[in-house]
C-alpha cells in the first residue's frame, strides 16, 4: 500500500467522473433488470433486500476499483453492524446500490444509486443517479451542484411554516410511537410533509429547490454521503445531529433559511423524549 504522504491527491473532477460512471453503471443494471424487482434475497418486516442490490453494488465496486484498486470501499450490502474498520486508504468510496429498494420492488420510479468519495473524511465528489426518472445529480469540491448538467440552487423559502419538508418514519426505531410524535411535530410546523422512501433523492430535491428541508432520525451513511455534498454545493446546509449507532445518523439538510428553526424543533422534541 502506498504511503499517504507519497500518494498524489486526486482532483475532485477526476473523482466525480468515476463516481458518475459507477452510479450510472449500477443504476442502469437495475433498470435493465426491472423485471427481476421481486427477486428477493432476504425479506424483513418493513424492508427487503434484493439480489439486484448485491449485483449493483458489485458493479459499482468493480467500476471504482478498475480505476483506483487501492481505495477503500464502504457499501450498504457489505457493511457489518460493528464499528467501522479503519480505512486502508485515505480515499473511502461510499455506495448505496439501490436507495429506495422497497419503491423499486413495487415498480415505483423513486429510487436511485448513490456513490460518494471521501478523502481523510472530507467528501470530495458525489453522484446520485435516478435511472427511471432520467436524473443525474452531481457535485464535487469547488464545483456547483448540477442535475443533468444544469446548476442547482436551493429554495428561498424563509420560514418553516411555508416549507415543504421531506422525512421518513424509521420503523426499526424503538419506541415507535415517539418517532410518530416527531413526524407529527414536523408536519404541524410545516406547510407540508412528504415521505417518499428514498433519502438520497429527497435531499437532491432540497438541492433543486423542490423541497425546503429533509430530516430522518436514523438514516445510514451511504444514504446521505453523496446527497449531502450536493445540497451544500447548491447553497444549502447539511448536518448530522447525532450518531446513534455505527453507520447511522440523525441527519438534517435544508435550504439554509429554515435550518435553525427546523433543527430547534427536532432537538426540543428529542430532548423531551429523553426526559
Amino acid at each position: 500500500m502506498p504511503n499517504d504522504s507519497a500518494s498524489p491527491v486526486l482532483s475532485p473532477a477526476r473523482l466525480l467522473e468515476v463516481a458518475v460512471a459507477a452510479a450510472r453503471t449500477a443504476g442502469t443494471h437495475a433498470l435493465t433488470h426491472l423485471a427481476r424487482r421481486m427477486d428477493v434475497a432476504q425479506g424483513f418486516a418493513h424492508d427487503v433486500k434484493l439480489k439486484l442490490d448485491m449485483e449493483c453494488q458489485a458493479i459499482a465496486e468493480q467500476t471504482i476499483l478498475a480505476q483506483f484498486p487501492d481505495h477503500t470501499l464502504l457499501g450498504e450490502e457489505t457493511a457489518d453492524n460493528g464499528e467501522p474498520a479503519a480505512p486502508s486508504s485515505p480515499y473511502l468510496w461510499i455506495i448505496d446500490p439501490i436507495d429506495g429498494t422497497v419503491n423499486f420492488s413495487h415498480g415505483l420510479p423513486f429510487w436511485c444509486c448513490s456513490v460518494a468519495v471521501r478523502h481523510h473524511g472530507t467528501t470530495l465528489a458525489g453522484a446520485v443517479f435516478a435511472p427511471a426518472l432520467g436524473e443525474l445529480y452531481t457535485a464535487a469540491a469547488g464545483q456547483p451542484a448540477e442535475c443533468n448538467g444544469r446548476p442547482l440552487h436551493v429554495s428561498s423559502v424563509p420560514i418553516l411554516s411555508q416549507a415543504l419538508v421531506m422525512t421518513g418514519l424509521d420503523q426499526k426505531a424503538q419506541p415507535k410511537m415517539e418517532r410518530l410524535e416527531l413526524f407529527r411535530a414536523i408536519a404541524e410546523a410545516t406547510q407540508k410533509t412528504r415521505v417518499m422512501g428514498v433519502a438520497a433523492l429527497d435531499m437532491c430535491r432540497v438541492a433543486a429547490g423542490q423541497a425546503d428541508g429533509y430530516f430522518e432520525a436514523a438514516i445510514y451513511t451511504w444514504d446521505i454521503a453523496a446527497a449531502a455534498l450536493i445540497v451544500e454545493n447548491a447553497g444549502g446546509r447539511a448536518e448530522a445531529l447525532g450518531n446513534p449507532a455505527p453507520h447511522r445518523l440523525l441527519f438534517l439538510a435544508t435550504n439554509g433559511h429554515v435550518h435553525g428553526e427546523l433543527k430547534s424543533l427536532i432537538l426540543r422534541h428529542l430532548a423531551a423524549e429523553r426526559m
